[in-house]
């Protein structure tokens, strides 16, 4: 559920609303790719090897944080972030796995605006502060990040 009045192709600056709470998903996470993005970029026995993993403290194959990141990101992008008027992030804060993601599982993601502030310096532009959650299918938070992106307005002051 969204509250957006403009669709992602003409969604700019001014419609991201603080306190606005924005929800997406869905995005079902495969073992072959949790053990394929592990093989390459974090080969650790829980990602990689299903019976390994069983014998470590997560009982069985759980996804790399940065495979569940990747996932997130897709979403924020597919759905959140502006198709016309992105201009990139300086960064992201206090990034945290909270449980383990699991194969099967399908992630969804509820994003609140905390924050917007118009560039004085720049005027076509502009930040959005925002608080990402990402769920399991139990409505459990899996991991959180405060995200930072530079948006175009669609009128200068």
């Amino acid at each position: 559920m969204s509250e957006f009045t403009a669709t992602i192709d003409r969604r700019y600056f001014e419609d991201y609303i603080p306190g606005a709470v924005h929800e997406f998903g869905d995005i079902k996470v495969e073992e072959a790719e949790i053990i394929s993005f592990a093989k390459r970029f974090d080969p650790q026995i829980f990602h990689t090897d299903p019976a390994a993993a069983k014998r470590t403290i997560y009982g069985g194959l759980i996804a790399s944080g940065w495979h569940s990141a990747s996932l997130m990101m897709r979403m924020f992008v597919d759905h959140y972030l502006s198709h016309v008027a992105s201009l990139g992030s300086p960064g992201v804060d206090e990034l945290r796995w909270l449980k383990p993601v699991r194969p099967g599982d399908t992630l969804s993601l509820r994003i609140t605006v905390t924050q917007t502030k118009r560039s004085r310096s720049k005027p076509d532009r502009g930040i959005v502060y925002s608080y990402v959650e990402a769920l399991n299918q139990k409505g459990e938070v899996v991991m959180t990040m405060k995200a930072l992106n530079f948006i175009s307005c669609r009128e200068t002051v």
